[in-house]
This record gives structure tokens, C-alpha cells and sequence, in this order.
């Protein structure tokens, strides 16, 4: 009898801490330990979903609400986890979301803020859970579902640049050098000299204009992949409500003999292609080089950008005579000077064609 009460007793002593260590673990130590994002096309509906995947390292309660006005969002409320490594903003695709700012609200509380482009309803989102799998080496995770919605908005568009908003990207920059050119000339130290002189004249002109960089940086992260780092770029012209996006880059190519300017679009809108065609046309006339014209292209800033883009390749500087001229001050203020003729003849235009048109996305 005494032998089977001692066992008893020490039972008791060892289940009594563990429950209180294990009550102790799901409080203090449970933290959101990783996120992840990716945009897919839904295949019943054809509408592209925006999937925002949080790790969390135990189980945790979520609810979320809408939050509308002149800076939209979703705010996501956790109850049973800290932000841990995550705490700050992380940018998302630019386009469905433009970036996720994970803050603390207590010792055992997070709120995740997605920053939504434009306002959207209940029926646009879907929060929801999904338990840890441990076959599957899968922690506890908090997903997050946001459609893209159809923008009720139009685009009016008015002759000059006095009023404009234009976002700028110089391509490149900080860990990534871009293409060099045979005596080291970097591609993202160009498109940075150009792209602060279409500033500087872009200002003069009484336009607001908006950088992804104004020193040779990343955007993003030092050695990112590139998605998020394209995403960053493209946020900078959606966050702003920019009218005009603007990507500047450098071309090359293994046969050094090929040159010229090319200008590149996405057909989001009915106006990329009228601005890539201004941009060509104007850039061409005052630089003197190949015209390699316009050109379709799937580049993400281009189709992730929530108004007309372009991106233009200037010369290659894979070309050793191009090379030159696209170190030199007097080449880089042509076509800085062209590439803002070519955005003053588009306003232009686009007032003539009736400088609106839905802003659906594709």
C-alpha cells in the first residue's frame, strides 16, 4: 500500500510542473517565426489571389477587420504569439498589397496591417488557420487570402506635367551592380545619374516625383530575391498613386557591336503602349541612337504597377561607344531631357483621347 501512494506522489510531483512549465511556454514563448506571400491564379474563377502564409511557432486565435479612408488595410489581430524576428514591414507584391507591418500590441500579442492599394469589401479576403503538421514537418500557420478586385477608379489625364505625381525607378542598385560594360562601368550607377536628372527636370516642371533610390542601395534587402525586390520598386509607384511609372535601365548583350534605345510595356492599361511609344519617339530624336522601338514585355514592375509604365533600356552598355555615353553628363541630360519630353507629349495625347479609361487590371 505505502509503495502504491508513493507512486502516486510522485506522479502528482511530476505532472504538477510540467503543466505549469508547458502553461508558461504557450504564453511567454510562442512567436510568428516567418512569412511568405505569392500571388496564383485562381482556377474557377480566374481571379488572381494574393496568399499571405505566416509560420507561427505554436497554436494562436486571428480575426481580422477592414479599415478603409485614405490609407486602406487590413488589419490582422493575433491573440497567443509576439511578432518575434518579423517585427517591422515586409513588402508583399505591390499590386493586391502593397507591403505587411507586423507590430507588437503586449506581451503575447501581434497585429499584422496589410497596406491595400485601394479599399476593398469583405467579400475580398478570407482569414483562416491551419494546425501544425508534424508528419509534414508544417508549424501552426495563419493564412491570408486577398482577391484582386477591379478598380472602379478612371484615369483623367490633363496636358503639361505641372501636377503630375511620377514614380522613378533607376534599375538596379546597392548589391546588385546590373550588367558592366567592358571598361567596369556599372548599370546601376547610370540609370541612377539619369534617373536623378529626370528628377530634377521633372521638378522644375512642377511635378511631385517619387524615387525607389536616390543612393546606390537596394530597395528591398542587400541579396534578396528578386520578387521582393521588384515588389518594393513597384510599391513605390502604388503607395503614391503615381500617374506615371518610370523604369530606367542600361541594355547589353554578348555581341558588343549591337546598340541602340528600346522601350518597353505592359499592356495593363489602355495608355502603356501610348506612353512607351512617346517615350521611344522623343528619347530616339534627341539621342541620336538605333531605334530598336517598342516592345511588349512581361516585366514585373511593368504588370505589377497600378498605371501606365514603361521601362526603357537606353543603350547597352555592353557596347564599348555606348559605354562612353552613358558615362557621360551630356549623353545622361539628353536623355534625361528626352525622356521627359516624351511623358509632356503623353499627358498631351492622352488629354486628347479623353484622358480616362477604366483602371482594370488583367
Amino acid at each position: 500500500m505505502s509503495k502504491i501512494k508513493m507512486l502516486c506522489l510522485l506522479l502528482l510531483l511530476l505532472c504538477i510542473p510540467q503543466t505549469s512549465w508547458a502553461s508558461s511556454t504557450n504564453s511567454s514563448q510562442v512567436k510568428l517565426s516567418d512569412v511568405r506571400f505569392f500571388v496564383h491564379t485562381d482556377a474557377i474563377s480566374g481571379e488572381k489571389k494574393l496568399r499571405v502564409v505566416i509560420d507561427v511557432t505554436g497554436p494562436v486565435q486571428a480575426s481580422a477587420s477592414l479599415n478603409s479612408g485614405p490609407a486602406p488595410n487590413l488589419t490582422v489581430d493575433v491573440s497567443g504569439a509576439s511578432p518575434g524576428p518579423l517585427a517591422g514591414q515586409i513588402s508583399l507584391d505591390g499590386n493586391i498589397a502593397t507591403d505587411i507591418s507586423i507590430l507588437s500590441t503586449g506581451e503575447a500579442s501581434s497585429r499584422l496591417i496589410l497596406h491595400l492599394p485601394q479599399s476593398i469589401d469583405d467579400s475580398a479576403y478570407r482569414l483562416f488557420t491551419l494546425p501544425a503538421n508534424k508528419a509534414a514537418n508544417r508549424p501552426f500557420r495563419i493564412v491570408i487570402d486577398i482577391n484582386q478586385t477591379i478598380s472602379q477608379a478612371t484615369f483623367h489625364f490633363t496636358p503639361g506635367l505641372r501636377g503630375k505625381v511620377i514614380a522613378i525607378d533607376p534599375g538596379h542598385g546597392g548589391t546588385d551592380s546590373g550588367a558592366i560594360g567592358p571598361d567596369g562601368i556599372m548599370e546601376k550607377t547610370v540609370t541612377l545619374d539619369v534617373a536623378l536628372k529626370v528628377k530634377q527636370l521633372l521638378e522644375q516642371a512642377g511635378a511631385t516625383v517619387y524615387m525607389s533610390r536616390v543612393t546606390d542601395r537596394d530597395v528591398y534587402a542587400p541579396n534578396d530575391d528578386a520578387i521582393p525586390e521588384l515588389a518594393a520598386r513597384a510599391a513605390v509607384g502604388n503607395k503614391n498613386k503615381a500617374d506615371v511609372f518610370v523604369d530606367i535601365h542600361a541594355n547589353s548583350f554578348v555581341n558588343p557591336s549591337v546598340g541602340g534605345t528600346a522601350t518597353y510595356y505592359y499592356p495593363k492599361t489602355d495608355y502603356d503602349k501610348l506612353l512607351a511609344q512617346n517615350i521611344q519617339d522623343q528619347v530616339v530624336a534627341i539621342n541620336g541612337l538605333t531605334d530598336r522601338g517598342v516592345r511588349e514585355a512581361n516585366f514585373y514592375v511593368l504588370k505589377h504597377t497600378l498605371m501606365p509604365a514603361f521601362l526603357i533600356e537606353m543603350a547597352f552598355i555592353s557596347n564599348p561607344n555606348e559605354e562612353k555615353l552613358l558615362t557621360s553628363p551630356q549623353f545622361q541630360q539628353k536623355m534625361a531631357q528626352g525622356i521627359v519630353n516624351g511623358l509632356d507629349a503623353f499627358f498631351t495625347q492622352a488629354a486628347q483621347l479623353g484622358g480616362n479609361t477604366d483602371a482594370s487590371q488583367n
